[in-house]
């Protein structure tokens, strides 16, 4: 899948969480679309970029580029289930 570039309202950042014996690092950053209907999104960066967010406050327009993640899964009873993320991998100040 190509590279996707949004611009949204920055909102809020998580906390960073570590998982697993290796302490794999991630921190969701919340943002807002700026269009009629305003959708409130999910951004996980991860590793090395969880800090990449730091520079921003609520209410800054942010160009993001995104990769749009996903799996399935088959649960004990043989259900399936699909799980996306949006990963974060590069976050600037739109102009």
């Amino acid at each position: 899948m190509e590279n996707l570039n949004i611009t949204v309202l920055f909102k809020r950042v998580e906390d960073i969480k570590e998982v697993g014996e290796k302490k794999f690092k991630t921190r969701n950053l919340i943002v807002t679309t700026d269009e009629q209907f305003p959708q409130t999104l999910a951004i996980q960066f991860t590793q090395d970029r969880v800090n990449a967010m730091d520079i921003f406050k609520p209410g800054d327009k942010v160009k993001i580029a995104i990769n749009l993640k996903g799996r399935e899964w088959t649960n004990p009873k043989g259900e399936v289930s699909v799980f996306n993320t949006i990963e974060g991998w590069k976050i600037e100040k739109a102009v």
